[in-house]
């Protein structure tokens, strides 16, 4: 029985000793606080950051509001109402059979679209060119379809840009906080408390790569989302413009048939537009 005693002594010791050493390890957790010594991985405020992070991240401030005023200004006007709208189509189709371009030229005037541009450009070089070809019209019309979408997709680049610079210039800071830290480390040794001080600061180092990827994952997020919706737009501009055509052209031919059944009547314009705003015979 006495190694069974023995055994039983020396895990209760075992046992007080642990329960002594978790006691002292909660009362200097408790003391920390009260003694206003703050811990070296406390969370540290936006002020605090930006008082950390140094001079470059005024630039990425300054991104940041472009990456949200660019976001909202795109919601508003990178949409379906913005590029071709029902409205101005139904118009446009009652319009053209009825040979009244002057009143299609008023209603593109009126209207702010792609599709409405692109009409005028085609009304417009049409007039004024009357000896101009039907596949001299499409051109053009194909022309100003290619330069509004490329206007669509240069006014998302700029959510691109902020998406790729702002990492770099996060990570321009970083190299100037460990430049200056090594610097340190150089002309200084570091032992015991100083340490702290140099991890200190090289974690202030990493602060603006931290910012400037937090600005630019959601940039760049964005510009995916736009660039879809974009592309989407792009397409329905492009139905839209085939079908203008097509309705342009069903006129033409039918103003041509009209002409040549007329005999030999003096030639004029396909596109002249008089007082009845009714096309020409050629």
């Amino acid at each position: 029985m006495r190694p069974l005693r023995r055994l039983t002594l020396q895990l209760s010791l075992a046992l007080g000793a642990a329960a002594t050493a978790f006691g002292q390890s909660e009362a200097d957790a408790g003391d920390a606080p009260a003694s206003g010594l703050a811990a070296p991985g406390g969370d540290l405020s936006i002020i605090d950051i930006v008082k950390q992070a140094g001079p470059l991240v005024w630039p990425l401030i300054a991104l940041s509001v472009a990456a949200v005023f660019l976001i909202i200004f795109y919601v508003l006007t990178i949409r379906r109402g913005a590029v071709v709208s029902d409205r101005f189509m139904n118009s446009a189709d009652a319009l053209i059979r009825k040979q009244d371009y002057l009143g299609l030229l008023a209603v593109c005037n009126r209207q702010d679209e792609c599709i409405s541009r692109i009409t005028a450009k085609t009304l417009d070089f049409a007039t004024k060119n009357p000896t101009a070809s039907f596949d001299e019209v499409r051109e053009v019309t194909e022309a100003e379809g290619s330069r509004q979408a490329s206007i669509l997709h240069q006014r998302i680049q700029y959510l691109a840009d902020i998406g790729a610079v702002a990492p770099m210039v996060g990570l321009l800071g970083t190299v100037f906080g460990m430049i200056s830290a090594f610097r340190e480390i150089a002309q200084h040794s570091f032992v015991g408390s100083k340490q702290t001080g140099l991890a200190s600061g090289v974690s202030e180092a990493l602060l603006t790569t931290a910012g400037g990827l937090m600005v630019g994952i959601p940039a760049l997020i964005f510009y995916s989302f736009f660039r879809g919706r974009v592309q989407g737009l792009i397409a329905e501009l492009e139905a839209a413009s085939t079908h203008i055509m097509a309705l342009l052209a069903a006129q033409y031919k039918r103003a041509t048939s009209r002409a040549g059944a007329g005999g030999n009547r003096p030639r004029q314009s396909k596109y002249n537009l008089d007082d009845k705003h009714e096309v020409q015979g050629v």
